[in-house]
């Protein structure tokens, strides 16, 4: 018996280390044992590639992350959290033995959520995404400019980018094919109210009613689920904040303004931002001729500083950004 059982073990250990992907050969071998043999013999596999378990401990040791509680910043408010990284080293050494040395190593990793996330801070504006997160948000509001907002969805689809559209309800009332064709493209629209008012002169009722309205029109118009709201202008106080949360929605601002309703050269404007994003940044913009001749070039300068864009939830959520090695 024990040297039928060196026999399977070598011939399984050649498969594995000598002749590429096994999956089918070394799984029938092992499914023709005994649990308890089947596991004698991937006792003697793993003793017998120690070389293996150990770069797989480096990678580990490399990717390994705690997470990171979300928090409220002295200047920056409601700071989102970032989800923590675990290696699985036992998983991940099993899969690469059944894979063979020409199959690159895929680490199987599990996330590790924060203790603490943005809804355990309660009611606070949020400004950025979490600064460990190489990832960055174009928030477009949208009460006017629809001249430049197929343009800019054609280069948003070329250079394969999704973004949020932030709709004044008057503006999508008057022009719902317009937001069905942004929605088709697959961006995120959320509530950027109703009449573009100064949210922090408006009596309470008033002020719910503007948002509320959108939310209401958001959903039958368009099946949205509304989640976050950006105030006209940046304007808001701390009741806005308490509104818009009873309402269920988060406030959003931004990180970084293009100011391109002053209609910046496109230059300038890609210069500005290429420069100035970063981890977590959300970038605030309208459908101008300023943002739509520079948008290409700013999505690219962002690229080339290893930066992803994704969705103002994408940025803001603690999902953590993986590395291509790993599962």
């Amino acid at each position: 018996m024990k040297t039928e059982k060196a026999a399977i073990v070598l011939a399984a250990m050649a498969i594995i280390i000598g002749l590429g992907s096994s999956d089918g050969p070394v799984k029938e071998m092992l499914a023709a044992l005994k649990p308890q043999e089947e596991l004698a013999v991937w006792n003697e596999l793993q003793a017998g590639d120690n070389e293996l378990r150990k770069l797989v401990e480096s990678q580990a040791a490399k990717l390994n992350a705690a997470p990171v509680d979300a928090a409220v910043d002295r200047v920056w408010k409601a700071v989102p959290g970032y989800n923590g990284l675990e290696v699985d080293v036992e998983a991940t050494y099993r899969h690469a033995l059944l894979k063979g040395p020409g199959d690159p190593l895929k680490l199987m990793v599990r996330q590790i959520k924060p203790k603490v996330s943005l809804d355990d801070l309660g009611a606070q504006p949020i400004y950025r995404g979490n600064p460990a997160k190489p990832m960055v948000s174009l928030m477009i509001n949208v009460a006017w400019g629809n001249e430049y907002l197929v343009p800019m969805l054609d280069i948003l689809d070329q250079e394969q980018v999704k973004a949020t559209f932030f709709l004044d309800g008057s503006w999508l009332k008057k022009n719902r094919e317009l937001a069905l064709e942004i929605q088709k493209r697959g961006h995120e629209l959320e509530n950027h109210a109703y009449t573009h008012p100064n949210m922090s002169t408006l009596s309470r009722a008033r002020a719910t009613a503007e948002i509320e309205k959108t939310k209401k029109l958001l959903k039958e118009s368009l099946n949205v689920n509304n989640k976050w709201f950006a105030p006209p202008s940046g304007d808001f106080d701390q009741e806005t904040v308490d509104i818009a949360a009873s309402l269920g929605l988060k406030t959003v601002l931004w990180t970084l303004d293009t100011v391109d309703w002053r209609h910046p050269s496109p230059g300038s404007l890609v210069q500005k931002i290429s420069a100035k994003a970063g981890p977590g940044t959300l970038i605030l913009m309208h459908p101008t001729d300023s943002s739509s001749q520079a948008l290409k070039g700013m999505i690219r300068g962002i690229k080339a500083k290893g930066l992803l864009l994704g969705t103002v939830s994408q940025t803001l959520s603690a999902d953590r950004v993986l590395p291509s090695e790993v599962e």
